[in-house]
């Protein structure tokens, strides 16, 4: 991290990342509950490149540690939008027969 930190595209990268975090009101501080431990946080950074190999940008990424979680205990239930490819090609199928237009979505952090 120190080294990202001292590259103007790395601290660039995680300044946008940071402020899309404020600006969405992702977490509220609040005190932490007795005989618990905060889940941690790191710093995950990417180049995406085009497909002749050029730089489009920098990436990074700060994503909790969720594997220090313990069920039960951190947590009671887990929630995770992941969309099934079958439901993908059957919106498609619908949107096509029904001739909707159809918009993509890039959703620019989550945490």
């Amino acid at each position: 991290m120190k080294q990202a930190l001292a590259d103007s595209k790395w601290f660039n990268a995680m300044k946008q990342e940071y402020e899309a975090l404020m600006n969405n009101k992702t977490w509220d501080l609040v005190s932490l509950p007795p005989n618990r431990k905060a889940v941690g946080c790191k710093w995950v950074f990417r180049v995406k490149e085009n497909a002749d190999g050029t730089v489009t940008k920098y990436k990074a990424r700060l994503v909790a540690k969720g594997f220090h979680q313990v069920a039960g205990s951190d947590f009671n239930e887990t929630f995770s939008p992941v969309i099934k490819p079958v439901t993908v090609r059957l919106i498609l199928t619908l949107a096509l027969t029904n001739k909707w237009e159809i918009f993509q979505l890039d959703v620019n952090n989550a945490f």
